[in-house]
């Protein structure tokens, strides 16, 4: 019987090490555009902490959809929320990371950076009026290339997607037509194309449709060897996608002046900035019934500030200045709390 109670103990001892164990993992969901270097961070704190992390790479909409149900720990999306939407959800909000969305192409003939690309024209042809690769438009863009008499299928994003927020931001500062007609969000009424469920889903339909063209963000599009085009910025110079051209359009950013951090990256000025260069941002409850988790969740982020700038820097993202990591700490300590209203930081 004694033998039997010791089994009973130790058995319960460990259940009890394995659920304060649990208790230090957190959960995510949102944005597939900051996943890789989410993905690489875990691993990283899981190693040096002994803490993990699942973050789940369903889009923004589902992201904000989660962290306002409770469901998950932080939410990630790539649209900032309003000042308003943040405070009638009792959320608070603060950007991870930085990259860029570019171009993708099937084009068989034409080098990957080869191509031009204009936001006017781009718009033109996810509205459906140019329709050939070798179309005047383009051709006009690209003396000397080659253009194959193809067929442009459009591919987009079926989710709701902050990637998408990103592009079609771009495409209404750069088109009346566009800004008109079909306008930026997370979820537009896009004129035609084909729909793919994250990155994955629209790369994986531009790889296979002959003359297709769709978008990812850049640490995606290279890892997979992707074929990608030139943009034409707002001081009318060609780019290739890069870290300096990211860093170049977040440099005049406002972090201190914008509420809730929400910075939008898409047509800055300058020679040297990529046009649709955009920050990941993290949702998290002011107020947290688990202070435990609420802790975690602040001491991940505060670990990736502190140690994550060169696996960021590998996958084609850009830290955020250690200036706007000092904002984004002093508005932990301002606004996260536990139940009884203590601060968490």
């Amino acid at each position: 019987m004694r033998m039997k109670h010791l089994f009973v103990s130790v058995a319960l001892a460990a259940a009890s090490i394995a659920a304060t164990a649990q208790a230090a993992n957190i959960t995510g969901a949102g944005a597939t555009f900051p996943y890789p270097i989410y993905a690489k961070w875990a691993e990283m704190y899981k190693k040096a902490s002994g803490n993990g992390l699942n973050y789940q790479s369903v889009g923004s909409g589902a992201g904000i959809k989660q962290i306002k149900a409770k469901t998950v720990d932080f939410g990630a999306s790539d649209m900032p929320l309003a000042a308003a939407e943040l405070n009638t959800a009792g959320l608070i909000q603060f950007p991870a990371i930085m990259g860029g969305v570019v171009p993708i192409v099937n084009l068989p003939g034409i080098a990957p950076g080869q191509l031009k690309l204009t936001g006017a024209v781009i718009a033109d042809i996810y509205l459906g009026k140019i329709t050939k690769w070798n179309a005047p438009q383009i051709a006009a863009l690209n003396p000397g290339v080659k253009l194959p008499d193809t067929d442009i299928t459009v591919v987009r994003r079926a989710d709701s997607s902050g990637t998408s927020f990103l592009w079609t931001d771009f495409l209404a500062k750069t088109s009346p037509a566009w800004k008109t007609t079909i306008g930026a969000g997370t979820t537009v009424k896009w004129a035609v194309g084909v729909g793919g469920k994250g990155n994955e889903g629209v790369a994986a339909n531009v790889q296979r449709i002959k003359g297709g063209i769709g978008y990812v963000e850049w640490a995606y599009a290279k890892k997979n060897k992707m074929a990608h085009t030139q943009l034409q910025n707002k001081d009318g110079v060609f780019l290739q996608p890069s870290d300096d051209a990211f860093m170049a359009a977040a440099s005049g950013a406002n972090w201190a002046g914008t509420p809730g951090f929400g910075v939008v990256l898409t047509d800055q000025a300058g020679k040297g900035s990529w046009p649709i260069t955009g920050a990941s941002y993290i949702l998290v409850h002011k107020s947290q019934a688990d202070a435990n988790k609420g802790k975690e969740v602040l001491k991940f982020f505060d670990w990736a500030y502190k140690n994550g700038d060169a696996a960021a820097a590998e996958l084609d993202y850009v830290p955020m200045p250690d200036a706007v990591t000092k904002l984004v700490q002093d508005a932990w300590k301002a606004n996260m709390k536990d139940a009884a209203g203590k601060a968490l930081w």
